[in-house]
This record gives structure tokens, C-alpha cells and sequence, in this order.
């Protein structure tokens, strides 16, 4: 079993691929797991399933969010890293239930290793604007609970 981190940088990479690509999501995680994935790892990551399925789902709502918070940003201009980094930690936010600090903490990881200084500024402020509207429940959508209530 792969760590989250980890799981969340495989995650990253399929993202970017399948979103230069534009290619379906089939593709990007073949491509990703035949050829830039270790053989020595023959089996995938469910949680890197979970992630990318569900940012590429959740798609037009996440570039919503991240729009309104990503000031003087247009997502079409934003480094396609950073981007993507966004994407995945707001769908994790969002609907993974995973506390919104760690989610933050993560993606600041992310944005130190695949990106630049001001991308972790930049990437840091878009996320907490996130977190500070998901707490209030303003937004058209609200966090959802990571299992359905029994």
C-alpha cells in the first residue's frame, strides 16, 4: 500500500497528463501506470483512483471554486501544475473527508516539489480561501461527509 503522499503525486501526474492530453481518462491512467509507473509496482492505487476519477468528475464544479478564489487568475492561464494541484486538494476537500489541513499541507508539498515558490504562495491562498468558504457553508456547494449517514 502506497502512502497517501505518494499517492497523491501519482495522483498529480495522471492529472497533468490526462489534461495536457485531453485524452479520456482510461488512456491517461494506462499511459500513466504502463509506462511511467515502476514495473516493481505491478498493482494500482485505489486511492489514486479515487482522486483523479473524482477531480476529473467533479471537474466544471472545481474550476468554479478555484475561479472565484483565484484572483486576477484565469484557469486557462494558471501553470497547468498548479492547476492541477488545485483540483485535486479542493475535490479532496470537498468530498474526500479529509481534514482541510492536511489537504492543504499535502498540496503545499506538491507545489514545493513540481512547481515554484510562488506557486506554493499562490497555491496556499486559493486553498485557504476554499477551506475559509467551505467552513462558513457559503457556495453553492457544501462539503460533502466522506460516508453517506446510516
Amino acid at each position: 500500500m502506497a502512502s497517501r503522499r505518494r499517492s497523491r503525486q501519482r495522483a498529480l501526474q495522471i492529472l497533468f497528463l490526462w489534461d495536457a492530453r485531453r485524452q479520456p481518462l482510461d488512456d491517461a491512467l494506462n499511459a500513466y501506470y504502463d509506462t511511467l509507473f515502476s514495473e516493481e509496482h505491478p498493482g494500482r492505487d485505489p486511492f489514486v483512483s479515487e482522486l483523479v476519477n473524482g477531480a476529473i468528475q467533479h471537474l466544471s464544479e472545481l474550476d468554479e471554486r478555484i475561479s472565484r478564489h483565484a484572483e486576477h487568475w484565469r484557469l486557462d492561464r494558471m501553470p497547468a501544475v498548479d492547476r492541477n494541484i488545485l483540483r485535486l486538494a479542493v475535490f479532496e476537500m470537498t468530498y474526500g473527508g479529509t481534514p482541510a489541513p492536511v489537504v492543504i499541507d499535502e498540496a503545499l508539498e506538491l507545489a514545493r516539489k513540481f512547481s515554484s515558490e510562488e506557486s506554493v504562495q499562490f497555491v496556499n491562498g486559493v486553498l485557504d480561501a476554499v477551506h475559509r468558504e467551505i467552513a462558513s457553508g457559503a457556495g453553492p456547494w457544501r462539503a460533502q461527509p466522506p460516508h453517506p449517514p446510516m
